[in-house]
Order: C-alpha cells, then structure tokens, then sequence
C-alpha cells in the first residue's frame, strides 16, 4: 500500500521542475498556477497524511468550495445553493464513519435535493433546478474515493494535476486539430501530451496499474470537457475567480472527480 511519506519526495521534485519550467514560459498563467499548488499540494499531503479522518476533512472542504462555485455558476437560487453545500459533504463524511451506508445516504441526498423546487413549488424554473442540484449531488460525489483509497489518491492527483498543465502547455505549443466543440481552445495534441505525462506520472510513482492508466488517460478529459460543457452552457469562463490564474477550485478538480470513478470501479 502506498504511503503518503514515500510520494513526498517525488511531489517536491516535480514541485521544484514545475516551477522551473513555468518560470521559463514566461506566462503569467503557469506561474500562477504554480504558485496555487505550490500552497495546495501541501494541504493535500499533511490531510491525507493524517488518515482517514483527514482525507474526509479535506474531500469535504473541498466539495463545499466546488458545490459553491458551482451553484453560483449555474445560478441556483440561494435555498438550493444551502441544501447542495450541505449535502455534498455528505458522501466523503459517510465514506470515512459508515462506508456500508454510501449508498442509502447518497440516494437519500440525491432525493433531498431533487424535491428542494417541488416544494418551493417553481413551476418555470423548478426543472433546470432539479436538474442543476442533481448533477451537482452526482458529479461531486466521487470525493468519497479521496476516503476510499486513502494515502493512494495521492497519487491519482499528482497525475491528473500534471497531466492537466502539460495538457494545456502542449496544445498551445503544438496546435492541430480541436478536440472537441464543448472546449475550441484545446487540441488532440494537448490530450496525447496530458496522457503521456499523467501515466509517467504513475509510473514514476509507483502507482502504475491497468485500471488506474485507464482512468487518468480517459476520465482526466472527459471530466475537463465535462466542466466544458456546463460553461459553456450557461455562458462563463471559469467556475470562479478567487484561484490565482485557475479560476476556481472546480478548474483545477474536474478532472480528478470523474478519474475517481472508474479509479474506484477498476481497482
């Protein structure tokens, strides 16, 4: 089992590079960036380091921030957006004190949440709110696997965050055809350096196996163009602005929430 002490050495060294190498592309965004995880990854590390009650203290703390950035976005009114930051935690919490309940308590939660515009009784907006609050329940419920895998999901992180800048620099440097219309701005050329990078990453780390290769080289996108997608739908850039040169948190974790999911499903 991968301990949290045996990656630190690793996540410093690409710490260290990262900063050389954002350094160098003299843009204003990487440097940010690095600086944003420069802060966080220590966070992560000293969370995750202090066991189970500490990957479900940091998996929830984080599901408030995203539930808030996102509600925001998508403009759910405020009773929704107090009933979505409440139940988000709800998987990650449950996952640490009573594993066997997820399930009840994450259906539960889902109905919760679906019947806050029933009973407000909106009868023109109380659908797209349905729908909003549901998808959020849904999308970030995968943080419970921040719990669930423990000291490993360290390792999951340190692949998709680096997989996620080297992604980016390697679309605009390289160019070529887009990768989706959900996201212009990237390229197939950004996917197949991301992926390189993300499992080398794992490798390097210990951390390489069939089923985890899999959900970095396919959820780490499908999870950008997933956040892509909701943008794009309500007419916004970023999730938030408060994450110096990343926008919000939920920029720098859509890739992780649905590599999370077959992370959990294949293991």
């Amino acid at each position: 089992m991968t301990e949290v002490a045996d990656l630190v050495p690793y996540l410093a060294g690409a710490l260290c590079v990262g900063g050389i190498a954002a350094g160098l592309s003299k843009r204003r965004e990487y440097v940010l960036r690095w600086c944003a995880w420069a802060v966080g990854v220590p966070v992560v590390v000293v969370a995750l380091g202090m066991g189970p009650g500490g990957a479900a203290a940091l998996a929830a703390s984080a599901g408030v921030a995203c539930a808030v950035e996102y509600a925001a976005l998508t403009g759910l009114p405020r009773l929704d957006r107090a009933v979505l930051a409440v139940a988000v935690p709800v998987a990650p919490v449950t996952a640490w004190l009573a594993p066997g309940h997820l399930p009840r308590l994450l259906a539960l939660t889902l109905a919760t949440v679906a019947l806050v515009p029933v009973l407000a009784g909106d009868a023109a907006g109380g659908l797209s709110r349905l729908c909003f609050g549901v998808l959020g329940v849904i999308w970030f419920a995968p943080l419970a696997g921040v719990v669930l895998l423990g000291p490993e999901s360290l390792a999951l992180f340190a692949a998709v965050s680096i997989a996620d800048i080297t992604a980016s620099f390697g679309g605009r440097s390289l160019g070529g055809p887009p990768l989706s219309r959900l996201s212009p701005s990237k390229h197939w050329s950004g996917l197949l350096t991301g992926t390189v990078t993300g499992l080398g990453t794992l490798a390097v780390l210990g951390a390489f196996t069939p089923a985890w290769a899999v959900a970095v080289a396919v959820g780490a996108p499908l999870g950008d163009l997933l956040e892509s997608m909701v943008k794009r739908g309500v007419k916004a850039k970023d999730s938030a602005s408060w994450l110096a040169g990343a926008g919000g948190l939920l920029d720098r974790l859509d890739s992780l929430l649905i590599v999370l999911v077959p992370a959990l499903a294949l293991a």
